[in-house]
């Protein structure tokens, strides 16, 4: 029997320290907004559990299943995910009720010796053996061998699982040169202080989502919907409704090779504009279409420069570069 208040909510959380960690800082703002108790429900998805690589058991999407499965139960309220996590299509009677203000989108690596990339990169040239750098991401996987690719050198990425502690394991056994892993989770969990480099954008794009967190309910619960939408920052939510719908657009889904990212452009005090950037790539790094375009903020939800528009319109052009023939390449 639970020994929770009867007027508790029951928030729906992975087990991970991560995600413990960025649903407790959901729950106090869901506290302070309906003034009621927030209960963590901890659920186990089948992603936590299985051992193969993510791109053989349908991408990160597999982490949601079992936390939508208890909203339609019941079993909770409302659930948190990380939004790069969530498939495109939003599914019948569940509403994305709130984004909340997105942390830092970036990607960091972890590596040995404190080096940063280039620094591993002219490690590797000296020596004449690949920097091994652990990552379960096919997007990561093309993106950093196109960048030691520009770097006149070689790297091995290594497919690799598991929590924060288990890959930064890998470096510090010496198993692994480096890992890559999320700014964010590595911020809400406090351990920027680990991180060797904040990778730019510029070289590596994130994956869509990144960084955001989504809360979502069972549509039905509509007051509860309205008191989460107290969360929602709208501005996070253009950029990554932006974001996800390129990727959607691509027809990839989330262990696809794509990166993307939004950013607000303007004069340090108002967003004046918004500029996608997307990349598709294969996984050694030897091609990679990389485009962007911008449009005005806030956008109208009749103009041609909604979020939805132009993640669509830079989905097209990406595909009539040949990103399409890019993405049929997996790392298994």
């Amino acid at each position: 029997m639970s020994n929770s208040p009867a007027n508790a909510l029951r928030l729906g959380t992975r087990r991970s320290k991560l995600a413990m960690a960025q649903s407790g800082l959901v729950a106090e703002q869901v506290r302070r907004v309906t003034g009621r108790p927030v209960e963590l429900v901890e659920i186990t998805t089948y992603g936590d559990t299985s051992r193969e690589h993510l791109a053989q058991i349908g991408g990160t999407g597999v982490f949601v299943t079992a936390l939508r499965d208890a909203l339609y139960g019941g079993r909770i309220d409302f659930a948190v995910h990380s939004l790069k996590d969530l498939p495109t299509a939003q599914p019948d009677g569940l509403t994305l009720a709130a984004v909340p203000r997105r942390a830092d989108p970036r990607d960091v690596l972890i590596a040995r010796d404190g080096l940063r990339f280039e620094e591993l990169a002219a490690s590797a040239r000296t020596t004449g053996r690949p920097a091994r750098v652990g990552t379960g991401s096919p997007r990561r996987m093309s993106q950093l061998a196109a960048w030691a690719r520009g770097l006149s050198a070689e790297i091995e990425t290594v497919p690799i699982r598991g929590n924060i502690d288990t890959r930064i394991g890998y470096v510090r056994s010496g198993e692994l040169d480096a890992v890559v892993l999320a700014a964010a989770g590595m911020e809400r969990t406090g351990r920027l202080h680990e991180v060797t480099e904040l990778l730019s954008p510029d070289v590596v794009l994130p994956a869509p989502g990144q960084g955001a967190l989504a809360v979502e309910c069972a549509s039905a619960d509509v007051h509860l919907a309205a008191q989460l939408a107290e969360l929602d920052d709208p501005h996070t939510r253009a950029a990554v409704t932006a974001e996800r719908t390129l990727l959607a657009a691509l027809e990839a889904g989330c262990s696809a090779p794509v990166g993307a990212l939004a950013d607000l452009l303007g004069d340090g005090r108002i967003a004046t504009e918004m500029r996608l950037r997307g990349v598709v790539g294969t996984i050694d790094g030897e091609t990679l279409v990389q485009l962007s375009t911008t449009g005005p903020v806030p956008a109208s939800a009749e103009g041609a420069a909604t979020p939805e528009h132009m993640g669509r319109e830079l989905a097209d052009e990406m595909l009539a570069k040949g990103a399409a023939g890019l993405m049929g390449e997996r790392a298994l």
